[in-house]
């Protein structure tokens, strides 16, 4: 196995299972207005700024933040399967430049939806320094399961009593 300065990537992903359909988990995804709804990083300022481009949602659909603690960056979905599969080119400028990929899969898994969350990118030489002293999987893995179960909440049908 390569130590953390011989990676060329790096891949950091989260799943869970969500007790609905996979069309219904969908459009809070392929939708950046939707996020949120269920982001972790849409409430990490206060006065997060953001700025939308392109179409609602699906193919083309841009996203930009700038924000004291979630840094500045954007979003872009480049691919868009429904009820399967939204890939998003990732960008970010502050705190540092990074040029990654975020993904979203729903596989059927009995009556629900099996949801990853990945992103995955080149491991540049700033980002092999810093991985000898903080994990990527660490840093942003609570962070995607954090969204996960607040996407199951949003998600899941309200029980009945």
């Amino acid at each position: 196995m390569a130590g953390p300065l011989n990676a060329d990537t790096f891949r950091v992903e989260r799943s869970t299972v969500i007790d609905a359909p996979a069309s219904a988990i969908f459009p809070h995804i392929d939708d950046f207005h939707a996020w949120e709804a269920w982001s972790p990083y849409e409430t990490m300022d206060a006065d997060l700024g953001k700025t939308y481009a392109g179409p609602t949602r699906g193919v083309g659909a841009a996203y930009a933040w700038v924000g004291k603690k979630a840094g500045s960056g954007s979003m872009q979905i480049t691919q868009s399967t429904p009820s399967s599969k939204v890939v998003i080119k990732l960008e970010f400028t502050k705190p540092f430049v990074a040029h990654n990929t975020a993904e979203f899969t729903l596989e059927p898994q009995g009556a629900g939806t099996k949801v990853t969350w990945a992103m995955h990118g080149p491991n540049t030489l700033m980002s092999k320094v810093m991985g000898l002293f903080f994990s990527m999987d660490k840093l942003v893995g609570p962070q995607f399961a954090q969204g996960l179960a607040s996407l199951k909440q949003v998600c899941e049908p309200a029980s009945v009593a």
